[in-house]
């Protein structure tokens, strides 16, 4: 189940990962620093087997802890034991690292038998340290930089055996020993079964699907650095690295029962970043956050839902978000109302997270239902917490500013018995056959009946719930495409949310039968960033969190 051709090498806390070059070069493996956000691989060293000297093809196999090299004269066994240390362990064949180098790019003897490594270029050192066996460098200096910088790490001729590792630092390097391997690896192991005990439980026909969305969501997290402020869950470590501002809350919802702690770390942490105006930033990494986009305001949908575990969200933690929930609604009423008719826009589609939705086509600014039912919900949820917190003439004017965006959006989107997206400005109706006119389903029974079973029927006979669940543009649309992003492909959040507006909305049946197909077809297909609708093929990013995640927690309601 696990290929490292699609699914990274990690582990928690880290930004150490060892995969191909999606795009580059998926002949070979590489050690990569994924600190730079996800315009640069982070290519540092590129990996090969070694056997008397000459490189010789290997077989990679992977598990949660350890990725094993297989040659025909031996194999070797790489785990990364520690945030920043890789370890390698190998009998009857060495390990090659050729650097990816650049300008000032260096290789220096240090601490007796050791070298460390200026990889100017990703910003980061590395002390290379033989523990068995030995290193033999290849590093010619010329003016400012190695011209290459090749290091073999040998056997030694006795045992046959070879031990050594690889730290990352950013300053200096303090001298240390590092575990036995296997001592440390079992460490690691221990540390992922944990986790994956943590996991939600799903049925046993799902047992692939839980253990690799398990490693995935495990391994994707980073630890606190830079702009990080609390540990992260990257959506990938391919090359989605970074966190956007709706994708953590999925991840959130999925930790939420078991992890409460960090599930409270995910869902708070763009708000650590929170611009002065309310905005949210598009996406964050340890280095910078993008402000040219945003991500549409789940977050009220995301803590209603956390609070179902009072126990751990108190009142203490609602007092801590009511404030940067309140800048944020706020900001969409304020900044994105151009016309000033009460009904918030979206300047583009990378707003609304449907980047490329056929709502778009026409262009932008563009009043969809979807982003008034999230703002509806999100000011209950204000309501709700200001009368616990005591605000009691707070919490009467977010349920009526909540009452009233409802009864607006019905009046302005609800046209011949469905939600329709409109140009803001003109209100002109945009044609447009997207699964996002479906979400304000989230809003259940504070719909009209009539509206609701418009709304389920549309669903069952538009023809959106293929074999594998639910197309994001309707299959017989002359917009659908197979791998069209936003305009046909099955995603993971959108299934979670109509998913939990079928709930709501009394439709359990029917949210149960979407919910297994996505669980099938990911447990098959893996937890790619998105599936074709009409044959469930992973599309796009092999390895993602948001899609293990709604995995997790569908599977999981899967159960009741």
């Amino acid at each position: 189940m696990m290929d490292i051709l699609k699914v990274p090498f990690s582990r928690f806390g880290s930004f150490i990962v060892i995969s191909p070059l999606h795009g580059k070069d998926n002949d070979n493996l590489y050690i990569r620093n994924i600190r730079n956000g996800d315009n640069d691989l982070g290519e540092t060293f590129r990996l090969d087997v070694l056997s008397d000297g000459q490189i010789v093809p290997y077989k990679p196999v992977l598990k949660p802890t350890i990725l094993r090299l297989e040659a025909a004269e031996g194999f070797a066994d790489i785990s990364i034991t520690e945030a920043k240390v890789l370890q390698i362990r190998s009998e009857g064949v060495g390990i090659r690292l050729t650097g990816i180098t650049g300008a000032y790019d260096y290789a220096i003897p240090a601490n007796g038998e050791c070298w460390e490594v200026n990889h100017s270029g990703q910003e980061i050192h590395y002390m290379l340290t033989p523990i068995k066996g030995k290193l033999v460098m290849d590093a010619p200096f010329q003016e400012q930089r190695c011209l290459k910088i090749v290091a073999d790490f040998i056997p030694d001729p006795q045992t046959l055996e070879m031990d050594c590792a690889i730290e990352e630092y950013f300053t200096d390097y303090k001298k240390r020993s590092y575990l036995e391997f296997l001592k440390a690896q079992e460490l690691v192991q221990n540390e992922f079964q944990t986790w994956l005990d943590h996991s939600l439980e799903c049925g046993s026909y799902l047992k692939n699907g839980r253990e690799l969305a398990a490693y995935i969501t495990w391994s994707c997290v980073v630890e606190p650095e830079g702009k990080l402020t609390r540990p992260a869950m990257y959506m990938s470590k391919n090359w989605m690295t970074n966190i956007w501002s709706w994708d953590h809350c999925f991840n959130a919802l999925a930790l939420a029962e078991n992890s409460p702690e960090l599930a409270w770390e995910q869902f708070v942490t763009f708000f650590d970043h929170q611009a002065e105006s309310g905005m949210l930033p598009d996406f964050i990494n340890n280095r910078y956050a993008l402000w040219n986009f945003t991500k549409p305001p789940i977050h009220g949908w995301t803590l209603k839902q956390l609070m179902e575990n009072r126990e751990f969200v108190t009142k203490e933690k609602l007092q801590e978000v009511y404030e940067p929930l309140i800048k944020w609604t706020d900001w969409w009423l304020q900044y994105r109302d151009d016309d000033h008719d009460g009904i918030p826009q979206y300047n583009h589609g990378n707003d609304s997270g449907w980047d490329n939705s056929t709502i778009f086509h026409r262009g932008t600014p563009i009043e969809s239902p979807d982003l008034s039912a999230f703002l509806i919900l999100q000011m209950e949820v204000l309501a709700e917490i200001a009368r616990e917190v005591g605000k009691k003439e707070d919490a009467e004017k977010w349920a009526r500013n909540s009452k009233d965006l409802l009864a607006r959006m019905i009046v302005h989107f609800w046209k011949n018995d469905r939600f329709t997206a409109v140009r803001s400005g003109d209100h002109s109706v945009i044609h447009s056959e997207s699964l996002v006119l479906f979400v304000p389903i989230i809003l259940g029974n504070r719909l009209p009946e009539p509206i609701r079973k418009s709304l389920v029927e549309g669903l069952v006979e538009n023809g959106f719930i293929t074999e594998f669940g639910l197309a994001t543009e309707k299959p017989t649309s002359s917009f659908f495409q197979e791998d069209g992003y936003w305009r046909g492909p099955i995603w993971a959040p959108t299934t979670l949310l109509i998913y939990k507006g079928l709930v709501e909305s009394g439709e359990t049946e029917l949210a149960k039968v979407i919910a297994k197909k996505f669980c099938d077809m990911a447990n098959k297909s893996g937890m790619a960033e998105n599936f074709q609708a009409l044959t469930g093929e992973g599309l796009r990013d092999p390895a993602f969190t948001w899609t293990s995640s709604v995995f997790l927690i569908l599977a999981n309601a899967l159960l009741e």
